[in-house]
């Protein structure tokens, strides 16, 4: 069974510091004892007579009106309702509490006597600094604590406090000291003794002196004096010793005098001389007498300087309600600010809870989220079960394929053979067919209006080809199941009759295997009907862009090459008509026409070209280097600072042609630079037919190379060095993106987009339909061409 509480009460003063050492000290002594403490508090009434704490010093109650007084209250109540819950706190886990006590007229020393008896108090704990700050007008706080000691129950402990030490009380004689545990004097006190208790003894001493003896009759009469007087005497000493009691009491409480009071003195003085007679001592009575009068006079003195003081203090206290009034009405500005400010703070108290219910509806939708990705994250892993299991299938069908590609590699390398022997026959094929062409040209057939509308669908948009420079507009057509090219001369461009008869006739007359052939006309309107070129011009072929429309074939060096030569035979067969010859003037990429074989075709021809003159055909050789420098950059500009450096040429070279053979470029570099200084020293006398036999031992060089392997090329577009697997079956060049497609087949993923976008569901190997157009990525294909392309830049830099 639990020990009963007991309780301890300890009286504590406003000293915060002094209330810590007293509770420590407490909790110290009965920390091995269950207890509770009751704090002891006392509450001041005020009265007009007692004094109030304000901003500006201690000033008397009376002085304050009662609003102010109110207000000064309810501050004190404020600042000490926090120290006692300091004082709670303080206190930890032993259960505390207050009691507080109001205090009226009553001494204290007499309601703490009160409150033992009352509330039947055993353990008693006091403050030294609590007894200090208690108003006893005639008792100074040792007083206190003697007389609490004294008159208290013998049944309540009583412990004082002083500085967190506790403090005994001793007295002795007419003395009273206390001391603390280890002997030491802390503070002391003497009793009064009244004067009329001196002057009896001083008397008495005298009646049984020898002195006195000798002189009876003379004493005897004097005590009747004295007995009149002793009590007016008293009386009067008693009014001295008044007006100096608050001096010593405050002397006493501080410790500060060390000198005896009035009364002290006399009986000191008295007792240090017992052998002086009646007469020395009456004497030395009226001096001490003088002395008193002396110290009145200064003191009133010093009440007159206290009055000017008083009144000093009421101007103060004038200056100081006139500055409470302006506090006043700061104090009501404050509230009105105060009362904003509560708005304010609801106001954001409105938004913050806005703000919370906003966080709670995003938890809410993270939470939603959060579930989401879960169920995400569960299909992605079955997607990727499913994609590890079509890799595995899609590396079955990879190495299907690859067995696959042997074989079509096999295919191809007689496929080879058979492309030479049909480039061996298209050239005889050629020949044959200039014969044919020349034979026929008195016998050119004439189309009618309605032949040529309805070939080219009323010359609808959706069949025209491009418009001309020459303000003409080329439209495919068909006749006779052969498909044509249709050019509709526009008589706005001031073109007569007879000129359009002129240009008819010229270009019936002039047949060439590289100049593009005529298959007839018509003469209204004024269009001209010649064989159509599948791979159009070859600036489309050179300067297209990817990504727009079909995607035109590269061009590999060899056909380039191939393609000057064809050009500059047909230019020279120009320049060696007679009786003159005949200057292209418009020789350029545009008018460079390709049939579905490569082989290149020259257009632009008119009635102007016999108006040139024979002074005039360096415009055709120019002309023709600025073609060979496209052919060889690949790009439609000149650098008139890379025109004399051969080095600076080479370095330029189209990388879509293939590695060049830098001999076979050198070579086509030095005749570029040739023909564009034809106006220029040397070179003035240079003809194409020189031109021609210098292409044509540059050809004969990229020829033997193709047959021997080194820069080989197949199919017109891809060099023999490339892997046929990193090829797309579409545009004949190395993949960059491969993709399989339902056949089995990997594809350049932009190639066969393009080709399911338009419709097509048809393998472009096999033809058969696709069972489905899902693109599957090639991953091992794309490292593998990605590598092989490494090194291979490494080997061509």
């Amino acid at each position: 069974m639990e020990a009963q509480e007991e309780k301890v009460y300890v009286a504590l003063g406003d000293e915060l510091q002094d209330g810590y050492k007293t509770l420590e000290w407490t909790l110290r002594r009965w920390k091995s004892q269950p207890i509770s403490i009751v704090i002891l508090h006392v509450t001041y009434t005020l009265s007009g007579k007692d004094y109030v704490y304000t901003p500006f010093g201690k000033l008397p109650a009376s002085c304050v009106s009662d609003a102010k007084l109110k207000i000064l209250r309810k501050y004190e109540q404020e600042k000490i309702d926090k120290i006692l819950s300091k004082y709670i706190a303080f206190c930890g886990k032993v259960k505390a509490e207050i009691l507080n006590v109001e205090k009226y007229d009553e001494p204290i020393h007499k309601l703490i006597l009160d409150l033992i008896s009352g509330l039947h108090i055993t353990k008693l704990v006091i403050g030294f600094a609590f007894i200090k700050s208690s108003s006893w007008k005639a008792k100074t706080a040792i007083g206190v604590s003697f007389y609490i000691h004294e008159h208290k129950v013998e049944s309540c402990d009583l412990f004082i406090i002083c500085g967190g030490k506790e403090v005994f009380l001793r007295g002795a004689n007419y003395q009273r000291i206390m001391e603390d545990d280890k002997g030491v004097m802390v503070a002391k006190l003497k009793d009064k003794v009244s004067f009329k208790f001196f002057i009896e003894k001083m008397f008495l001493e005298n009646r049984r002196s020898p002195f006195a003896s000798s002189t009876r009759k003379d004493s005897s009469s004097m005590q009747n004096h004295w007995e009149n007087c002793v009590q007016e005497i008293e009386i009067y000493y008693q009014k001295l010793c008044s007006n100096l009691d608050g001096e010593e009491d405050y002397e006493q409480e501080t410790g500060t005098s060390q000198q005896p009071s009035p009364t002290e003195a006399i009986m000191l003085e008295m007792n240090a001389n017992p052998n002086m007679s009646l007469a020395e001592r009456i004497e030395s009575l009226r001096k001490k007498i003088s002395e008193t009068h002396e110290r009145i006079r200064l003191k009133k003195k010093e009440t007159k300087a206290n009055v000017e003081r008083h009144a000093n203090a009421e101007r103060a206290i004038c200056l100081c309600e006139r500055r409470a009034q302006e506090l006043e009405v700061q104090i009501k500005e404050e509230a009105g600010n105060r009362t904003e400010l509560n708005k304010k703070l609801n106001t954001e108290k409105e938004q913050l809870n806005e703000v919370i219910n906003d966080i709670e509806e995003s938890k809410n939708r993270i939470k939603s989220v959060i579930e989401l990705q879960s169920e995400l994250s569960h299909k992605l892993h079955l997607s990727k079960m499913a994609k590890s299991q079509a890799e595995a299938q899609l590396q079955n069908e990879v190495v299907k394929r690859a067995e696959m590609v042997r074989e079509i590699e096999v295919l191809r390398c007689g496929r080879d053979v058979f492309r030479r022997r049909i480039e061996f026959c298209r050239e005889k094929d050629g020949i044959g067919m200039a014969a044919r062409l020349s034979e026929l040209s008195c016998c050119l057939r004439e189309y009618t209006d309605e032949e040529i509308k309805l070939a080219t669908d009323d010359f609808s948009e959706l069949f025209r080809l491009k418009s001309g420079s020459d303000l003409s507009s080329v439209y495919k057509g068909r006749i006779n199941h052969v498909t044509v090219a249709v050019k509709v001369l526009n008589q706005a461009n001031g073109l007569s009759q007879e000129d359009f008869q002129a240009k008819v006739k010229l270009i019936s007359n002039i047949r060439h295997p590289h100049l593009l052939a005529m298959m007839g006309y018509c003469s209204q309107p004024s269009c001209i009907v010649f064989e159509y070129m599948h791979n159009g011009s070859l600036r489309d072929i050179l300067f297209s862009t990817k990504g727009k429309g079909n995607r035109a074939r590269a061009l590999w060096w060899h056909d380039r090459v191939r393609i000057a030569a064809e050009v500059c035979s047909a230019v020279c067969y120009l320049h060696m008509a007679l009786p003159k010859p005949i200057v292209h003037g418009h020789l350029s990429p545009s008018n460079i026409l390709l049939d579905r074989n490569l082989v290149a075709k020259v257009s632009g021809l008119g009635p102007n070209q016999y108006n040139y003159d024979e002074s005039q055909v360096g415009w055709d050789i120019r002309a023709f280097g600025v073609l060979t420098l496209n052919l060889l950059t690949g790009g439609n500009w000149i650098d008139e600072d890379m025109l004399m450096d051969k080095a600076g040429l080479v370095r330029v070279l189209d990388d879509k042609a293939g590695p060049w053979p830098l001999d076979l470029a050198e070579g086509l570099v030095g005749l570029v630079l040739r023909c564009l200084s034809i106006n220029n020293g040397p070179n003035k006398g240079l003809k194409m037919v020189t031109i021609m036999e210098e292409l044509e031992e540059i050809r004969k060089k990229g020829d033997a190379l193709i047959a021997t392997g080194g820069y080989g090329c197949v199919d017109g577009d891809v060099s023999i060095d490339v892997p046929r697997v990193f090829l797309c079956p579409i545009f004949q060049e190395v993949m960059k993106d491969p993709q399989v497609a339902a056949d089995g087949f990997s594809y350049e993923r932009e190639a066969i987009a393009e080709w399911l976008r338009i419709g097509r569901d048809t393998s472009p190997m096999t033809k058969l339909k696709l069972d489905h157009k899902i693109l599957v990525p090639n991953h091992n294909l794309r490292s593998l061409a990605q590598g092989w392309h490494d090194k291979r830049s490494l080997s061509y830099p």
